[in-house]
């Protein structure tokens, strides 16, 4: 069985998703303890519970250890079964974090998986649906996993209410050498059961904060009625992105122009990948070998590098040079 200390590194959520997709993929029990252990609240939150039930499901796995507060999961996998799926989260718990762990499993699955997951698609401290869509799922294809999301409404903090589709096609994984790739700016500026300016004013911020660093951006608006009331807004080009959330007492345009911000700082960079995404892609780096560039590394990285190591031979070496680092295995 394989151990792993959950306070090491950044010591939080992560190091039990990507713990337990590896587990999973690799057939090996694993023993995740000291979970969250430097938190104010150590242990398993809601959302990784049902992260980890949702795992479960899927490989058929044996567990012990999974509830709220509990910090220390013994994981076994059975096989990673393909079929429908429901899951539902709870109120707003994310649903990208989620899809997150559950996605190198799948893609390494016994036949095709169909997901509908219920939570929040717009929610802080994760990456937002449209970033997943637009940018984390079309790097993660470079790796040969072929999945395919369908936001059907959005869900923001506190009631949630989202809901996302997924179907994924199990195959074998590739390795992959990302490289920038030049695109135009576009984005997605949304709000439910707001006023119809707040998106326009999201988008024109945005707009206006590009054009000032001389890039030129395409921005869809969204008014809607969904069962939450939120906004927000997600920039992207080629494989870097930006977002940020609408909250009580925040100025639409600076919603807009930190978002803008956000994807500017990565554009600056001759990096090809951002550096929320970099550590998304350690997991599948570690399965099938590769590389890519990215302008920062940050503590999620080098945790996720740290956890793939217990679990897979290949190593994954870091260089630095020309204001970027390449990420290689």
């Amino acid at each position: 069985m394989i151990e792993i200390d959950g306070s090491h590194g950044e010591g939080g959520g992560q190091i039990v998703r990507t713990s337990i997709a590896l587990s999973a993929v690799c057939g090996e029990p694993v023993r995740v303890f000291n979970i969250r252990k430097a938190r104010p609240r150590p242990g398993l939150a809601a959302q990784h519970v049902k992260a980890i039930e949702a795992m479960a499901t899927i490989t058929a796995a044996e567990v012990s250890g999974v509830a709220v507060g509990s910090e220390e999961v013994i994981f076994r996998p059975g096989r990673i079964a393909g079929g429908s799926f429901v899951i539902d989260i709870g109120t707003a718990g994310s649903i990208t974090l989620l899809i997150e762990c559950l996605l190198p499993a799948l893609a390494k699955g016994e036949g095709p998986a169909s997901l509908q997951v219920n939570g929040g698609t717009d929610v802080r401290w994760s990456p937002t649906v449209d970033y997943l869509e637009k940018v984390a799922l079309p790097a993660i294809s470079s790796f040969g996993v072929e999945a395919h999301l369908r936001r059907v409404r959005r869900g923001y903090y506190p009631r949630g209410g989202g809901m996302v589709h997924l179907d994924v096609v199990p195959g074998a994984l590739r390795p992959a050498d990302l490289a920038i790739v030049p695109a135009l700016v576009r984005g997605i500026s949304h709000s439910s059961n707001l006023p119809s300016h707040v998106a326009k004013r999201q988008a024109q911020a945005a707009e206006e904060a590009l054009a000032r660093s001389r890039y030129q951006g395409e921005i869809e608006i969204e008014v809607l009625q969904a069962p939450s009331t939120g906004s927000g807004i997600t920039l992207w080009s080629g494989l870097k992105g930006g977002s940020s959330l609408g909250e009580r007492g925040l100025p639409a345009e600076r919603v807009g122009q930190n978002a803008a911000a956000n994807l500017i700082e990565e554009l600056s960079s001759s990096a090809a990948v951002d550096v929320f995404l970099a550590d998304q892609l350690i997991p599948y780096l570690a399965l099938a070998g590769g590389s890519f560039s990215t302008r920062a590394i940050t503590k999620h990285t080098l945790t996720n590098i740290w956890t793939a190591g217990r679990f897979l031979d290949r190593e994954i070496r870091i260089f630095e040079g020309d204001g970027i680092f390449l990420v290689e295995g």
